[in-house]
C-alpha cells in the first residue's frame, strides 16, 4: 500500500505542485488550504506523514501540530517553512514537529525528508523480524546508561524516577546516546541514524536538537548528561 501524506499549504500554486510531486513519487495525497481542514482530515483518515506549511491564515501548521501531539497523535510531522532562525526552529520542535524543510526548497529533498522520517516508523514483520526496510533488529526491551532508562517498545524513557516527554526525534537521538555511552558520536554519525543523511557541515538541525533534550534531561544540582566533543560531535556520561 503506497504511504499517505496529508499535505497542509494555503499557496494554492506550492500545494498543487507539491500534491503533483508526491503522487508521482507513488504517495497517495490528501491536500487542504488550512490548519482546519488538516485536523478535520488527521481526525478522518489518519495519514502516514503529515506536511504542513507553518505559516498559514487562523490555525497555522504549529498548533496543527500541538492539537494533534496533545491528543496523543504521535504521527511524523515534516513542516515546510520560510522562517530559518533559530528560534523559529526551536518552536516548531516545541510544538512536536519531527523535521522541517526551508522554502524555497527542492522536491527531492522533501522527499528525502519523508523516506526518512518514514523509515522511523516502519513497523516490525512477523515474528519480531524486521519488516521490509525497517533498520535494525528489534530492540531489547530496555536500555540504560548515566542514570537514563529507556523502552523502546514502549517509546517511554526515565531519569531516575522521572519521566521525560521526548518528541519522536527527541527519543531516537536520546536512545542512540544511550547505547553508546562513554563514545563520542560524531555528527555525520548522528545524522546518519536519526534522519537517514547528512544535512552538511552548516545545519543547526543536530544542535538545535541536542540544546532542547538537554532541557528536558539536565535538573538542578545533578550533572550534565549530554557533552559537546568541539569539532566532532556529542557523548553521554556522567561526569
Amino acid at each position: 500500500m503506497p504511504h499517505t501524506v496529508l499535505l497542509a499549504e494555503d499557496d494554492r500554486a506550492i500545494r498543487n505542485a507539491l500534491e503533483r510531486a508526491l503522487t508521482l513519487e507513488g504517495y497517495q495525497v490528501m491536500a487542504v488550504a488550512d490548519g482546519v481542514e488538516a485536523l478535520a482530515q488527521a481526525h478522518r483518515n489518519r495519514p502516514d506523514v503529515l506536511l504542513l506549511d507553518v505559516m498559514m491564515p487562523g490555525i497555522d501548521g504549529l498548533q496543527v501540530c500541538r492539537v494533534l501531539r496533545a491528543e496523543g497523535d504521535r504521527t511524523p510531522v515534516l513542516m515546510l517553512t520560510a522562517l530559518v532562525e533559530t528560534a523559529d526552529r526551536i518552536a516548531g520542535l516545541d510544538a512536536g514537529a519531527d523535521d522541517y524543510v526551508v522554502k524555497p526548497f527542492d522536491v527531492e529533498e522533501v522527499f528525502a525528508r519523508l523516506r526518512a522520517l518514514l523509515r522511523r516508523t516502519s513497523p516490525v514483520g512477523a515474528a519480531g523480524a524486521p519488516a521490509a526496510g525497517a533498520p535494525g533488529p528489534l530492540p531489547e526491551r530496555f536500555v540504560e546508561a548515566a542514570g537514563i532508562r529507556m523502552d523502546p517498545q514502549a517509546r517511554r524513557a526515565w531519569r531516575g524516577a522521572r519521566e521525560l516527554e521526548l518528541t519522536r526525534t527527541e527519543f531516537e537521538l536520546l536512545e542512540l546516546l544511550v547505547r553508546n555511552a562513554g563514545i563520542v558520536l560524531d555528527h555525520s554519525t548522528i545524522y546518519d541514524r536519526i534522519w537517514g543523511y547528512d544535512f552538511g557541515p552548516g545545519s543547526k538541525n543536530l544542535a538545535v536538537y541536542v540544546g532542547y533534550l538537554r532541557r528536558k534531561l539536565d535538573e538542578p544540582d545533578a550533572p550534565q548528561l549530554i557533552h559537546t566533543v568541539r569539532g566532532v560531535g556529542y557523548v553521554l556520561r556522567e561526569d
